[in-house]
């Protein structure tokens, strides 16, 4: 069984909206909601788990009652820092599952192959995120200064859902903890213990939503989703209309 963390505690303070970011409506719905539909939509995920701020959790909870095509959903309260929100969510997972995912809420264009690659490779491999290819040229720079340039092809922009095997990740939170490491994502805690982590291919398209204008693309994106996954239904049904000799 697989459980999925989903951080959502977040101010989002260059969203300047005034509110958590994942309520923000998108095409309609929270964009929370599409992003637990992506989840829920994957057979091997048993569990969901929001972990949002302690002033949210009471008000998510009724929400989430009154949204269509949910499971139940889990909702527990975030720490000061995601890795300590993230720990809060692990606690609250099912000691049945045996992989857990750990996915921004704010990325609702996830997609199902992404998620059933990254349970795939984190069965195999312990520890799996998904990624892309870093497509510009990225500078280390000090005091506004160039220090170098990484070669490119070495490079990948780290999205989400990360994914581990429950007693590795519950393993590298304990021991994050005991040696005050702060990472700056989950994968990093479990470097930080020793053990290595696959890399799974992702879109471009699995954009988080940080700012306004990100809103107006992953709107463009989800338009598009539906309106090939429209024209696909449309399609398939003029075939069997075809086929069973109908006009």
């Amino acid at each position: 069984m697989v459980s999925v963390i989903l951080p959502a505690a977040g101010r989002g303070k260059r969203m300047q909206a005034g509110v958590n970011k994942v309520f923000l409506s998108l095409l309609g719905k929270p964009i929370l909601y599409h992003t637990l539909r992506a989840f829920a939509a994957v057979p091997e995920v048993g569990e969901l788990i929001v972990v949002t701020g302690k002033d949210e959790v009471a008000a998510l909870r009724r929400s989430l009652q009154h949204l269509p095509g949910l499971p139940a959903v889990k909702v527990v309260t975030g720490g000061s820092e995601r890795q300590y929100s993230v720990w809060n969510g692990l606690e609250a997972s099912s000691a049945d599952a045996d992989v857990v995912l750990v996915h921004d809420a704010a990325r609702p264009l996830v997609s199902r192959k992404t998620i059933e690659d990254v349970i795939a490779a984190a069965k195999e491999y312990g520890a799996a995120i998904a990624a892309v290819p870093e497509k510009n040229t990225v500078k280390i720079v000090e005091d506004g200064v160039v220090v170098s340039t990484p070669e490119r092809a070495k490079l990948w922009a780290v999205q989400t859902p990360q994914g581990f095997q429950r007693s590795l990740l519950m393993a590298a939170n304990e021991k994050a903890e005991k040696d005050s490491f702060l990472g700056t994502d989950d994968a990093s805690l479990v470097e930080h213990y020793g053990a290595k982590v696959h890399v799974v291919m992702d879109s471009y398209q699995n954009i988080k939503i940080t700012t306004p204008e990100d809103l107006v693309v992953a709107e463009a994106f989800l338009r598009q989703k539906r309106s090939l996954h429209d024209t696909m239904q449309d399609a398939a049904a003029k075939v069997h209309d075809f086929l069973h000799g109908k006009d």
